[in-house]
């Protein structure tokens, strides 16, 4: 099982691909996982990412898809947070070429603007270790504390709703042509993500068991 997820900002593709990944006992490549991962182990690629990072900048699009060659593998995998645009679409398209690798499936995560801004404003996310959390549901043992390392939690500045629906906006002008390239891939499916998170997994499933 080869996965590649789409979806806005709060259309919960993390929370997707974690049960996904568990489920079907597959590798979680998330980008942020492994550009923090690639500046950690202080790679050659690291160190590239870690120079855009403290610049406050987004990482080139080279960059990005040199980091993800390097990560993924022809085994089963659910890849969150990339692509983003037609043209690392495109990119990606030429390494799993590259590496012999054929995709399962495009699952496109499809929610409402109302339903993104709920989920954003209420998220709470970790500084160290990257875990997310919501106030109202998926709330933390103890409030305002990271289950996993400890931490304090923060909300992001750009978790408000004026921001979150800029974002949405600048997601869907990104994410047309994504759509209109994999549709004619034949391999896209598109889920309503509107559903509480079990609802969203168990249609996935369904989709993916019924080809």
């Amino acid at each position: 099982m080869k996965l590649i997820l789409l979806g806005a900002p709060g259309s919960g593709k993390g929370t997707q691909a974690v049960v996904l990944a568990k489920n079907f006992k597959i590798r979680k490549i998330s980008l942020g996982d492994i550009l923090r991962e690639e500046v950690k182990k202080d790679s050659e690629l690291g160190r590239k990412v870690k120079q855009y990072m403290e610049q406050g900048v987004l990482v080139p699009d080279e960059v990005v898809g040199a980091v993800i060659e390097e990560n993924i593998k022809d085994e089963g995998f659910v890849l969150d947070g990339y692509p983003r645009n037609l043209a690392q679409a495109e990119n990606l398209q030429k390494i799993f070429e590259r590496k012999h690798i054929q995709i399962t499936a495009v699952v496109y995560l499809d929610v409402t603007t109302e339903t993104v801004v709920k989920r954003l404003s209420g998220r709470r996310i970790c500084p160290q270790c990257g875990a997310n959390f919501h106030i109202t549901n998926m709330p933390p043992k103890v409030e305002g504390v990271c289950d996993a390392c400890g931490s304090k939690l923060i909300q992001r500045k750009d978790d408000n709703p004026e921001v979150i629906e800029k974002r949405i906006e600048v997601f869907e002008a990104e994410s047309a042509p994504l759509k209109d390239y994999y549709q004619k891939e034949d391999n896209l499916l598109v889920v309503d993500a509107n559903k509480d998170a079990q609802e969203v997994f168990m249609d996935i499933s369904s989709l993916l068991k019924n080809g």
